[in-house]
């Protein structure tokens, strides 16, 4: 019997062949498990990251964010609005106001409180930002400016998510001290510097 001495190569390469064929026939039926079927919920609870994906309840207090002082974080006493301020106002406590004013306040209010501000002369649609000056403000009590600033009013916007609540008083500080500013009268000062007068 003739054979060829390529005739155990030629198995070889028509072994070869068809282990590739069969690799790239199964390799092109496969999908990616697109279609396969899931084996689990993936909205299900997760026993390995516990409650770490899941919505806090909103009644949750974080740790050291505690609001128990009624007066400091609404500007209320026993449920009305507060005539005094929750600290003592310094004179770092006046410029940390002004500071602040100046930015977050001025734009619309104005430098001085009369709303005269660059947004009310560039046109802003009405109402025009209020002037702290006038008697209806000037007569309310420190509690409303403080839940003006923490919820907004009008066309402004509430700035309680920038703004912590000492750093409103601050700013209601400065508010008081441009309208005693701009409004003071001669028995509005103390004895000892009427006198200079």
């Amino acid at each position: 019997m003739l054979t060829s001495r390529n005739a155990p190569n030629r198995a070889r390469r028509l072994r070869r062949l068809a282990l590739v064929l069969v690799v790239v026939l199964v390799a092109a039926g496969c999908d990616n498990m697109r279609d396969q079927a899931k084996f689990h919920d993936p909205y299900a609870p997760s026993e390995t990251f516990g409650a770490a994906a899941r919505n806090l309840d909103p009644n949750a207090v974080p740790v050291g964010f505690e609001r128990t002082d009624e007066h400091l974080y609404e500007g209320t006493v026993d449920g009305r609005l507060a005539d005094s301020f929750p600290f003592e106002i310094t004179r770092e406590t006046l410029e940390e106001g002004q500071r602040l004013y100046d930015g977050f306040c001025s734009a619309c209010h104005g430098y001085s409180g009369y709303g005269d501000g660059v947004v009310a002369a560039e046109g802003y649609p009405m109402p025009a930002p209020a002037s702290y000056h006038i008697e209806r403000l000037r007569d309310m009590p420190d509690g409303y400016y403080f839940q003006v600033i923490t919820d907004g009013f009008g066309q402004m916007f509430s700035l309680a998510s920038r703004i912590q609540p000492e750093d409103r008083w601050a700013i209601v500080a400065y508010v008081r001290a441009l309208q005693l500013s701009q409004n003071a009268t001669f028995d509005d000062l103390p004895p000892e510097l009427q006198g200079e007068f």
